[in-house]
């Protein structure tokens, strides 16, 4: 099975302790986001897990633990972007450190293993698309031969998305502005030596040199792991995401990264209601158990195919 380390937070920035001890103990609970008293206990342990995917902004604090984790295969996704603190609080004076903190981990795992992501992308009087060609040229100028592909997307404006972000006075680009930015971006791509992919897009980009890409990309991982696997569409995800099937572990409104743009949470209040549950030790991510809890296996194994080639 693939595990999802988390499209729902940043367990690597901000959970690395408690997802190793998760890791040491082999297993984990996972609340159902829809019905809340429904729990699977989820096996993690190697023989089931054909491959991890990081979902960070900033891997720092799990890279002491990247040892402990010799005998997973895994790779990042990597958010890198130009935005400042009216946009991503956390990270915004911590650009450069975050960027060496890229160079380091491509050198330790390996540049085929750490996928930059360039996204959401939106505009605004601050962020326009003059901004991003400079940002995106500047950035694969300094991660050149530090990764192999880039991924872009443009910006969903969900309901709390809508709202996170109405001080920003951000728009979605048009569809022809979305052509200019990935024609752009694709020549840049190309080089700095990189594959450019668009995740979940439904405007066609290929004619500007953008393939449809996939976070959770079967021939990418059965090339990383060195086997061929079973995995089918991920059902669970939207239409235009050609992600393969996949166990994510996060938990919804738990980041405190505090991207405005950020589809995982909610409110503010609901995040600081959750971390206040956070325990390292805990068999759960930022949640107690309760009596009413129903626990059950989730049937986890590996997705190998029988007779690889």
């Amino acid at each position: 099975m693939i595990l999802s380390v988390s499209r729902r937070t940043d367990i690597p920035a901000c959970y690395a302790d408690w997802f190793m001890n998760r890791v040491r103990d082999g297993f984990v609970y996972v609340r159902n986001p829809m019905y809340a008293e429904k729990v699977s206990k989820v096996a993690i342990t190697k023989d089931v897990i054909d491959c991890i995917v990081f979902w960070t902004k900033n891997p720092c604090p799990l890279i002491p633990y990247l040892n402990e984790l010799d005998g997973y295969n895994y790779y990042f996704q990597f958010t890198l972007t130009g935005y400042g603190k009216d946009v991503e609080p956390a990270l915004g004076t911590e650009k450069e450190q975050i960027q060496q903190t890229f160079l380091e981990l491509s050198d330790m795992v390996g540049k085929n293993r750490v996928i930059w992501r360039y996204d959401p992308i939106f505009l605004s009087e601050t962020y326009s698309m003059e901004f991003h060609i400079n940002t995106f040229t500047k950035l694969a100028n300094s991660l050149r031969g530090y990764t192999e592909r880039v991924v872009i997307s443009f910006i969903d404006l969900y309901g709390s998305t809508v709202y996170n972000t109405k001080e920003l006075s951000l728009r979605a680009p048009s569809e022809e502005e979305m052509h200019l930015i990935a024609r752009s971006m694709a020549k840049i791509a190309e080089d700095n030596g990189m594959q450019i992919e668009a995740c979940a897009e439904k405007t066609d980009l290929t004619g500007d040199g953008v393939r449809a890409g996939h976070c959770i990309d079967k021939e990418y991982i059965e090339n990383l792991i060195g086997y061929r696997l079973t995995g089918t569409k991920d059902k669970s995800q939207r239409e235009a995401c050609g992600c393969m099937e996949s166990v994510d572990i996060g938990k919804y409104d738990t980041c405190p990264n505090g991207c405005k743009y950020c589809y995982a949470n909610n409110t503010k209040s609901a995040i600081q209601a959750n971390i206040q549950n956070y325990t390292p030790d805990s068999k759960f991510l930022c949640d107690i158990e309760k009596s009413s809890d129903m626990v059950a296996e989730r049937d986890m194994r590996s997705l190998k195919r029988k007779n690889n080639p």
